[in-house]
């Protein structure tokens, strides 16, 4: 699958509106007006949530030129103003003099992550291993969907280059709830019957966005994961989707997994942070 410019723009347009939405969500959640999400001018937003959210960055930005000196002085006060970094995820095709400008004022180079993609066509029934179900969760068992969800991302995946971030259980609980209100569609796994996984779908733009799939260790190895991907695709092309995407980091199993399943390597983001 080919990614030009102009589906690389449409795609980070619907992580910036993921993003936005969470990070208001988490306002309403604890209002102590701290949080904001200011738009640029180009495309993109800067986003800050709550204290140590994984929420609090910049997206998008780019697609429409190169950001101003003053609108990223701005951004940098707002973000200092609260004791944190600002953290710019930059797509590798945007224009390249914005690196050249982020690196004159401080900003340095921390990490990649790799956006791949697959060309959604109308899909079959999807495929069960024997002993799984996956269906759509509803809020009656969103705790029980956020605990399943929580216990596996603490055993992350080891392969490959590692996550720069860790973010405590409780920093973690409370995105995924403020998530749920960012239009994302969750899923459970049963295996003979327990509940032994989670994972979510946004659509968007003709978009899906294949929001993290998790599973507990206890309960690996039994064709849950292929059974999350084959669900959300169907589901995906019934809402109109023509491209399916996924954010893994680089050489890991998550991306080997993908590639294995159809996925191929779209573009890469830059992470650069500026401290305060």
């Amino acid at each position: 699958m080919f990614c030009d410019v102009a589906l690389a723009e449409r795609i980070e347009r619907v992580e910036t509106q993921l993003i936005a939405m969470a990070s208001r969500a988490a306002h309403r959640r604890v209002p102590d007006k701290k949080g904001f999400v200011i738009q640029l001018e180009g495309g993109g937003v800067a986003s800050f949530a709550d204290d140590n959210s994984p929420y609090n960055k910049v997206v998008g930005m780019g697609f429409g030129g190169v950001p101003s000196g003053t609108e990223l002085a701005e951004i940098e006060q707002a973000f200092a103003q609260r004791g944190a970094p600002v953290q710019i995820e930059l797509a590798h095709l945007v224009d390249p003099e914005i690196g050249i400008v982020l690196t004159e004022r401080g900003y340095r180079l921390e990490a990649f992550e790799n956006v791949l993609g697959l060309a959604i066509e109308d899909s079959d029934e999807p495929l069960m291993p024997a002993g799984v179900e996956i269906r759509q969760s509803g809020d009656e068992e969103f705790d029980a969907w956020l605990e399943v969800v929580a216990d596996a991302a603490a055993h992350p995946d080891t392969q490959g280059v590692p996550w720069r971030e860790e973010f405590p259980r409780d920093v973690y609980l409370a995105a995924e709830r403020d998530a749920a209100a960012a239009e994302v569609t969750r899923y459970i796994a049963l295996h003979d019957g327990v509940i032994a996984g989670g994972a979510g779908l946004r659509t968007a733009e003709g978009i899906a966005q294949f929001a993290g799939a998790a599973t507990a260790p206890q309960h690996r190895r039994h064709g849950i994961q292929s059974a999350f991907l084959s669900t959300r695709l169907a589901d995906a092309a019934a809402a109109g989707c023509d491209v399916g995407v996924i954010t893994t980091q680089p050489g890991s199993k998550s991306q080997q997994n993908a590639q294995r399943r159809g996925f191929t390597l779209l573009y890469t983001r830059a992470v650069l942070v500026k401290h305060p």
